[in-house]
């Protein structure tokens, strides 16, 4: 009888365990998902800045076929293939993007165009959705990570190969870089 409620408890243990790491293991795919969502967004609204901005712009065409040849390049891909690979692209984006701004600085009729800052503004929404997206994601990952590395999670995650293999979204080299002020001062 003992024997019984201890094989018992043992079952009805792993079972909890068990649904509580496909449910972490979904919940990181959620996240991935919400990510690939809101860059979707971000980048349907890119090709309109570029066009509002190459009326004014005509020196920064470089900046700006770079930009559309990267977005190309993301919207062919998805987190379901290798997260890696998006993220390190996703941070090509950025860094353009940000160039793209602050030569934006460089053309007052363009800054004050209303369409223009609207779409910077829609633009800026964008960028935050995208960061709680992020957030949501990492945080969810831990989870899924903590689960799977601590017992008595590991032994029923090795059991059902249940892996936490994807990687957190870190800060680039480019955007962990100081950023010098007084060139905007000038």
């Amino acid at each position: 009888m003992v024997l019984w409620i201890i094989l018992g408890t043992l079952l009805v243990l792993f079972y909890v365990l068990y649904v509580s790491l496909i449910k972490k293991k979904n919940k990181v795919k959620e996240a991935v998902a919400g990510i690939d969502v809101q860059l979707k967004k971000r980048y349907d609204l890119i090709p309109n800045l570029l066009n509002m901005a190459k009326k004014f712009m005509e020196h920064e065409k470089g900046l700006m076929t770079e930009i559309v040849t990267l977005r190309t390049e993301a919207m062919k891909k998805s987190f379901n293939g290798n997260p890696q690979e998006i993220m390190e692209l996703d941070g090509l984006i950025d860094a353009k993007l940000k160039d793209f701004w602050l030569s934006v600085e460089n053309y007052p009729d363009l800054k004050s165009n209303q369409t223009m800052v609207q779409a910077m503004q829609s633009f800026n929404e964008a960028e935050e959705h995208i960061a709680a997206a992020r957030r949501f994601y990492n945080a969810s990952v831990n989870e899924l990570k903590n689960a799977v590395e601590i017992f008595p999670g590991n032994v029923v995650a090795s059991i059902i190969g249940v892996k936490a293999d994807m990687p957190f979204f870190e800060a680039t080299s480019k955007e962990k870089e100081r950023i010098d002020a007084t060139e905007f001062f000038k």
